[in-house]
């Protein structure tokens, strides 16, 4: 494998912590339209962070599947069945949320479709072999490696948005959304890991990266607009940027520049996933999770 420049591969032989995916049972038939009170925008970004962007994880899900003959160090291909196992289980979580937000009159299943074939059109195995199909899965391991530290951020922020809470946003769905927070952080290494192990070039690193935020950003802009011009509540109020504006600065939803702050840091030589916000954290949320203690009864 390659040498990586500039980059830090990290060696699975003393890492204690195993990655599996956790059953999980959640409960929205209580779950209203806006279920950040008084938040219609910011309800909205939230839709985007845990219906959408699980379209990008599935076809992450799948190119991982088809790096594992590439992987020979055991203890990274435990982690990557892990991550697999976590994707799939947070397809079957978000698509529960949005068959219940499609009764409510929320047109989210049309838009998640178009997403899904726009993924599987751009980022699929497109039918190669040889070595065009080595190098396509070390482009689309690079992009997703990016794509993973974003998730990551964002798990963080919402696990430590207090904010949510005293908005008084439904339980079902704080708890979901933290949930998947939780599990971005558990695994955020595990796709990085699989790209250094694979290719690991820095030049590939760094340009996939910015491929990755610059195609991000417009999706949470684009994604959102649709939700709110599909969302049929008639107070849904007017003028989105006001709102947009407001929740920002109030926190409600994170800032908009982390598609572009989180760069420089991602590609720091010798920068490594394991080098964000504290572990514990998560790992003391998906202990306590409301939903997973009900799957566990």
């Amino acid at each position: 494998m390659a040498d990586p420049a500039g980059a830090t591969r990290r060696i699975y032989g003393d890492e204690a912590h195993a990655i599996n995916a956790r059953d999980v049972h959640f409960d929205f038939d209580s779950v209203p339209l806006h279920y950040i009170p008084g938040e219609v925008l910011a309800t909205h970004i939230v839709n985007v962070m845990h219906l959408v962007l699980p379209e990008g994880e599935r076809a992450m899900a799948q190119a991982l599947s088809e790096a594992l003959p590439l992987i020979d160090d055991e203890r990274l291909r435990e982690e990557v069945i892990g991550f697999v196992g976590q994707e799939t289980m947070h397809a079957r979580s978000h698509e529960a949320a949005r068959d219940h937000l499609q009764s409510l009159g929320l047109d989210v299943d049309s838009y998640v479709r178009a997403v899904a074939w726009l993924v599987d059109r751009i980022l699929g195995d497109h039918g190669l072999t040889g070595r065009a199909k080595q190098e396509w899965l070390k482009e689309r391991l690079g992009l997703f490696a990016g794509m993973e530290h974003y998730t990551a951020v964002l798990g963080e922020w919402l696990l430590e948005a207090e904010v949510l809470e005293a908005k008084g946003m439904h339980p079902a769905m704080l708890d979901l959304v933290r949930w998947h927070g939780a599990e971005e952080v558990e695994h955020r290494s595990v796709v990085y890991d699989a790209y250094m192990h694979v290719d690991g070039g820095y030049a590939r690193k760094a340009r996939t990266a910015l491929l990755a935020s610059l195609t991000l950003l417009p999706l949470f802009i684009v994604s959102t607009g649709y939700l709110y011009r599909k969302d049929p509540e008639a107070d849904k109020g007017r003028f989105w940027l006001r709102q947009f504006v407001s929740a920002t600065r109030r926190g409600v939803i994170p800032k908009w520049t982390v598609f572009l702050t989180e760069v420089p840091r991602y590609l720091r030589p010798g920068f490594h996933p394991s080098q964000l916000g504290p572990m514990d954290t998560a790992l003391r949320y998906l202990a306590h999770s409301p939903a997973a203690r009900a799957a566990g009864h």
